[in-house]
């Protein structure tokens, strides 16, 4: 014995199909606009070119030396940092085999309100540690993270990207001694960087 059915209303096929149809479309249209906000405030973000060829790391990187608290002494301005002063990253070597990221800066000046943001980064495979991707945005790694060249002590780092318009110098400590800095300058200008363009860090 079969159950009678309600007889369909009629359209009512047409509307669920026109509502599924308009979902679909403001889902992708949502998507694209997700994707064209997050480019439109990277190209806000980017500065002007500093080296217009940016050579490939010099040497590889141990993660467990490069891991540890770093000091940023100098970078080229862009939007995510502005007006950052006492800058500093916190790297962490995961159990997962992902690096934590921790930047920690002061808005303002040195003794500004504490501003942070957390990320993680994966290495890309072949480049002995020395070229990352960077997450701050879940499963989204978008950003190029080049260690560009390091002290053999691993006393300071030069990170760069492919683009030439982004450019940070990372010192163990806050105040390096004049060699130390003259020696992190030399070898930035070395790799093609122009130095006119670096904004000194206060600490």
């Amino acid at each position: 014995m079969t159950l009678p059915t309600r007889p369909q209303e009629p359209g009512a096929g047409n509307l669920v199909s026109a509502a599924m149809s308009n979902a679909r479309t403001i889902s992708i249209a949502l998507l694209a606009g997700a994707a064209l906000a997050l480019g439109s405030c990277a190209t806000l973000q980017r500065g002007p070119i500093g080296n217009a060829a940016v050579p490939q790391p010099a040497k590889a990187v141990d993660l467990n030396r490069y891991a540890g608290l770093w000091h940023e002494i100098g970078r080229y301005e862009n939007g995510f940092e502005r007006g950052c002063e006492g800058v500093t990253t916190q790297y962490t070597v995961r159990d997962d085999g992902l690096v934590g990221v921790l930047n920690t800066c002061r808005q303002g000046a040195t003794t500004g309100p504490v501003k942070t943001s957390q990320g993680k980064a994966k290495v890309v495979e072949g480049s002995d540690n020395a070229r990352l991707k960077v997450s701050f945005f879940g499963p989204f790694y978008i950003g190029d993270y080049w260690v560009l060249d390091h002290a053999d002590d691993y006393s300071w780092s030069i990170v760069g990207e492919p683009s030439g318009r982004y450019l940070w110098l990372l010192s163990r400590t806050a105040q390096p001694s004049a060699q130390a800095r003259d020696a992190i300058l030399t070898r930035t200008r070395a790799l093609g960087y122009d130095l006119t363009l670096i904004r000194p860090t206060q600490h």
